[in-house]
């Protein structure tokens, strides 16, 4: 008896052989192994400490889709311009985020508990790993290097957007809030000279900002201060910046943030939340994400702006800073402006 047209479509749709083999293929570096010239399946298997059979069977999965081709005389396997996309040094930098002992790739796989969170709304990662995935990153160091790096690769095309699309240059002194490496705040400082900024962070990730900011000769006007966003803030700045920070956490623990935020203001201080908005780019598999790995979810402008009021925060001006980011500006409620 012949299928139904349609469970052909689907059965490709559900299939984990294909992305489980990519991801397979990042974590080994396999690429990086094979090189230009290729290897073959024995020699990868050595330099990646598996078994040359199953690696054969996994690699000839990956030239039927494309992603490496095999030389029959030489029996070495090469990487082909799609393959290359998975290499360290690739231009669109995915490799962290199919990498399964990285922070990315490892969230990712937190997916086959979809089933628990969906049934009773509460994040997977936890289900598979034992704790969330901010405990995860405390207690493993490489996790929390490789989480950094991924922000960082995240805002490199970004950041400079976010530093030119925004009136900055009218604070005098920015917080930046959970700003990781001081990515966004160092192009923000290098584009208007007459700012001075300091990101809080936790005390390995502000260690490297840090040393981002003497790096890049910004040591006397940028800074890192050690600490946690659910704890009181600095006081003193004009302008605080969350930057893809609320859309981490449930709605209960974003109120949390924004109000640490507006209690750490001045009256006339602002609050400028960057994130990305649902509705304007932002697709539903990346929220899906979000619930799955954090208990977070993407928001659209009235919902973050329902969140603010009830901490305190009237909504100014909302516009778009970036490829999928949105800033909106929040004020103090009976402040002046």
């Amino acid at each position: 008896m012949d299928l139904p047209t349609a469970a052909p479509s689907i059965r490709g749709m559900a299939d984990l052989a294909t992305p489980m083999s990519i991801r397979v293929a990042a974590t080994l570096s396999l690429v990086e192994h094979a090189g230009s010239a290729g290897a073959t399946a024995e020699q990868l298997a050595s330099e990646t400490g598996t078994s040359a059979p199953a690696l054969r069977r996994l690699l000839d999965h990956l030239v039927t889709i494309g992603v490496f081709e095999l030389d029959p005389q030489s029996s070495r396997y090469r990487p082909t311009d799609l393959g290359i996309q998975l290499s360290e040094d690739a231009p669109d930098g995915i490799k962290p985020l199919l990498d399964i002992n990285s922070a990315g790739g490892r969230a990712e796989l937190a997916f086959v508990e979809l089933l628990g969170t969906i049934t009773t709304g509460t994040p997977a990662y936890p289900h598979r790993y034992g704790r969330d995935f901010w405990a995860d990153l405390d207690s493993r160091p490489e996790l929390r290097r490789s989480f950094d790096a991924q922000m960082n690769w995240r805002f490199q095309a970004q950041a400079p957007q976010i530093a030119e699309r925004f009136n900055w240059s009218r604070f005098s002194e920015i917080l930046d809030v959970g700003g990781g490496d001081g990515t966004v705040l160092a192009a923000i400082l290098h584009a208007h000279p007459g700012l001075r900024g300091r990101v809080l962070d936790l005390p390995p990730t502000a260690t490297v900002a840090n040393d981002r900011f003497a790096a890049a000769g910004l040591d006397g006007r940028a800074g890192a201060v050690s600490g946690s966003f659910f704890d009181p803030l600095p006081v003193g700045a004009d302008a605080y910046l969350l930057s893809d920070i609320l859309h981490d956490w449930d709605d209960e623990q974003a109120r949390t943030i924004l109000a640490g935020c507006r209690r750490a203001a001045a009256p006339s201080g602002t609050v400028v939340v960057i994130e990305p908005v649902l509705r304007q780019g932002v697709g539903t598999a990346i929220d899906l994400f979000m619930l799955m790995c954090f208990g977070g979810r993407e928001r659209t402008v009235d919902e973050l702006a329902e969140l603010a009021a009830d901490c305190g925060l009237v909504l100014r001006d909302s516009v778009p800073v970036a490829d999928g980011r949105t800033a909106l500006e929040f004020g103090v409620m009976n402040g002046p402006g």
